[in-house]
């Protein structure tokens, strides 16, 4: 049984003055040997984005990106044509495959924050495409909800599909409420706190700590305080 919380403050990161970025892992110039994913999971960016800003076009390749909004809203743009609004609670999926190029717009009034979420995919090469859903309010005590998963029953259940073994999920919770998530055997599973307070497993976690998950059996997840988490379970 392992569980390591991650506190918000230790995170690596960047301040380019209109963007503020959190590194959960490695990334960019932030290299930490010990924190280089977990699983298929390589990337979990804790963003805040100026209004008004923008990342210039860049590619892509060999990635599965998905990107969820906790406050404003982001526009994306590619090279394929695509474009489109993605607001906050809802998730928008990069497939980069064989390589795509992007731009992302803060064209809000306001700060944007985000979680940018990167995953290896089981194949590589392939069409690259973009996806981006509007999700139904999550309703308090609904429990585990699939936002972007590889696995066929999340899809099933309205996920947006991902060529990746992993799968990223999201619960609120009113406080007091609790919800649970089983683990199949050799499953690996990273929790971040988008909103509020909780305890998972028996550790408390603040908004936007993590919780790196192995060899437990289910997650226990109960709100100390109104919140909302996400949850990438991995293998």
């Amino acid at each position: 049984m392992m569980l390591e919380k991650i506190p918000f403050d230790s995170l690596g990161g960047a301040d380019f003055g209109w963007l503020k970025a959190k590194h959960h892992f490695s990334f960019g110039r932030y290299i930490d040997r010990s924190r280089m994913g977990v699983g298929a999971l390589r990337v979990w960016n804790d963003d805040e984005i100026d209004a008004g800003k923008v990342f210039e076009p860049h590619p892509h390749k060999d990635m599965e990106i998905v990107t969820y909004v906790r406050e404003g809203a982001i526009t994306h743009r590619d090279s394929l044509g695509n474009e489109g609004r993605t607001g906050a609670g809802d998730v928008q999926v990069m497939s980069a495959g064989e390589g795509i190029t992007h731009s992302e717009y803060n064209l809000e009034d306001r700060l944007t924050r985000l979680f940018q979420i990167w995953f290896v995919p089981r194949s590589a090469g392939g069409t690259p495409w973009w996806e981006a859903r509007k999700f139904p309010p999550r309703a308090a005590g609904q429990g585990f909800v699939p936002l972007a998963s590889g696995y066929d029953d999340h899809i099933s259940d309205g996920a947006i599909a991902i060529n990746s073994d992993a799968a990223l999920l999201a619960a609120a919770l009113n406080a007091g409420d609790a919800a649970t998530y089983d683990l199949a055997p050799g499953t690996e599973a990273y929790l971040v706190v988008a909103k509020g307070a909780v305890t998972v497993n028996g550790t408390a976690l603040a908004e936007r700590d993590a919780l790196q998950v192995s060899a437990e059996a289910v997650i226990s997840v109960a709100a100390d305080a109104d919140a909302e988490v996400l949850l990438a379970v991995l293998g």
